[in-house]
């Protein structure tokens, strides 16, 4: 099966790596012109994770085109609404409409327990991974054609929850909520609204120095075969991680007609994390 979303338009975030590229990356296979967004810097200044860079947003734009694609690129910080909404603005002025927007940009940070964390770190937590995915999805809206399908980032950390993380995992919980409120008022318009919820990815947000020490601190340098075997404690199915194709192939099914009356719906990629 081809073309899937031949002719449509999908805006997405967090669009420079990891998932946001692969999400752009598998649309575009199946048709679609893209609008791409990432801040393309570090959004808070205590981060262990390496950030995006404006070249890695430049790579995604290039396996756009060799896919007979068009894309439109734009360095936005998801918290700043009135950016988002001139980049999707002049996405949807060059590429003449607007059927899919996928919020899927997002941080995770180190925590403590809920009862120690600072509050920097939570405050930052909430607006980028639920004000921001709130602030994403309202920028694209008044474009949305009827039929249109909007697909938020969750976590299996919105579906259950883990020490530590707190901040994180009230992020990703509200992530839900967004999502199940947006169904509802967008229904009439036939604008479907779902989430998906990923566990443990092959991406930069979890390979890295930080996640290894982070899961193994046992070891002096510990490397992504020592996070193999704790991250697969996790999942019932014997696997330590999905790729980022597996939760793009999943956007991709909700973008497309063959979910036209799915909506309101929280799908784990987990292998088996929430039954344990």
């Amino acid at each position: 099966m081809t073309g899937r979303v031949e002719g449509k338009v999908a805006y997405i975030t967090g669009a420079a790596r990891g998932q946001g590229r692969s999400h752009a990356v598998r649309l575009a296979q199946e048709g679609a012109d893209i609008i791409a967004v990432d801040a393309c810097r570090d959004v808070v200044d205590y981060s262990t994770i390496p950030p995006s860079t404006p070249e890695d947003l430049a790579e995604t734009a290039d396996l756009v085109k060799a896919l007979d694609r068009r894309v439109v690129t734009a360095e936005v910080d998801v918290r700043d609404f009135e950016a988002l909404k001139a980049a999707v603005d002049g996405g949807v002025e060059q590429l003449g409409r607007l059927d899919i927007i996928v919020a899927n940009a997002g941080i995770g940070t180190s925590g403590a327990p809920l009862h120690e964390m600072d509050e920097t770190r939570w405050q930052d937590t909430i607006d980028v991974n639920l004000s921001g995915v709130w602030k994403s999805v309202k920028a694209g809206v008044p474009h949305l054609q009827a039929g249109g399908s909007i697909v938020l980032t969750g976590s299996v950390g919105g579906l259950k929850a883990y020490p530590r993380v707190g901040h994180y995992v009230a992020a990703k919980h509200g992530v839900v909520g967004l999502m199940r409120s947006f169904a509802v008022e967008l229904g009439p318009q036939s604008i479907r609204v779902n989430s998906v919820h990923p566990t443990h990815v092959n991406s930069p947000m979890l390979m890295n120095e930080s996640a290894y020490h982070t899961f193994r601190p046992d070891l002096e340098n510990p490397g992504p075969d020592d996070l193999a075997p704790i991250c697969q404690m996790f999942h019932v199915l014997p696997v330590p991680w999905v790729q980022p194709e597996d939760i793009s192939n999943a956007v991709l099914f909700f973008a497309s007609d063959e979910s036209r009356y799915i909506t309101g719906v929280a799908l784990p990629i987990d292998c088996g994390s929430c039954l344990k």
